[in-house]
């Protein structure tokens, strides 16, 4: 009996031994836990984020300016769940990006985002200058722009509204959409074809437009020569050609002898 007493107060002490060691652990990981989570290697910094999808005509250190605007400039735990959400959202406000593909954690701490960047369309004529837009008529970031890299771009003129936004939102005036969109179909075949502007028309004074009509657009070549191009891509009237075939015929034009007579590319060509 002395025997069985003996044995079970020691299988007891083992257990306290156990229970006193998991004690101890909790309390030494308690202290050592705040170093593990914000050590060298579970801390995500700014260097250590490869940003991929920057595309050549911007500027702006996207990277810097996207963490800095989400205050994420500083070390950030990579054990944190939320951090993909938050990292992309962060990106995803910056004006130059159109959308966050993807973003990877890896450990030790360091991430990879890839993000699809906004292509500008054209410049939009406004007092004092010009506005950088994309083909859906969101504006860019007019620092990312001078006189030299701004001139490469169509020029898109008779543009009456201000933007309601700021830079990164949409202009607000379904003209300038109408009109980046026209300048984007064309592209880049624009200085191949001569051609400096891309406007509204604007209907003769007296002249009612029926409710309902497309707004009508006309290119200005180099020259000064108006060319009709008729209705914004995706709002051709019936039997109006679409974009593709307006093109198609402009670049037909390029190197012929002038006839003095107007051309209208909103009209199907005779014979055609």
């Amino acid at each position: 009996m002395m025997a069985s007493l003996l044995a079970r107060r020691a299988g007891l002490g083992a257990v306290v031994v156990v229970l006193a060691a998991v004690a101890a652990g909790a309390l030494v990981w308690r202290r050592v836990a705040d170093q593990v989570r914000w050590g060298d290697d579970a801390l995500l910094m700014p260097d250590h984020i490869e940003l991929r999808g920057q595309a050549p005509w911007v500027r702006a250190d996207i990277r810097s300016e996207a963490l800095h605007a989400a205050s994420l400039d500083k070390g950030l735990p990579i054990a944190d769940p939320e951090l993909p959400t938050r990292l992309a959202r962060a990106f995803d406000m910056h004006p130059w990006v159109r959308r966050v593909v993807r973003v990877d954690l890896h450990h030790p701490a360091a991430a990879v985002v890839e993000v699809q960047c906004r292509e500008p369309a054209a410049m939009v004529g406004v007092a004092g200058g010009l506005l950088a837009v994309d083909a859906e008529g969101v504006v860019l970031p007019s620092a990312d722009f001078d006189a030299e890299s701004a001139a490469r771009y169509p020029r898109l003129s008779g543009i009456e509204s201000s933007p309601q936004g700021s830079e990164g939102a949409n202009w607000g005036d379904p003209a300038v959409e109408e009109g980046a969109a026209v300048a984007h179909c064309i592209g880049p075949d624009w200085r191949a074809l001569g051609l400096s502007e891309c406007r509204p028309i604007t209907p003769p004074a007296g002249v009612a437009v029926p409710q309902g009509a497309a707004r009508q657009w006309e290119l200005v070549s180099r020259e000064g020569e108006a060319i009709r191009f008729g209705s914004a891509p995706g709002r051709e009237a019936r039997g109006e050609p679409t974009a593709a075939a307006k093109i198609a015929r402009l670049r037909s034009l390029v190197g012929q002898p002038a006839t003095g007579e107007p051309v209208d590319l909103s009209l199907v060509p005779p014979g055609a």
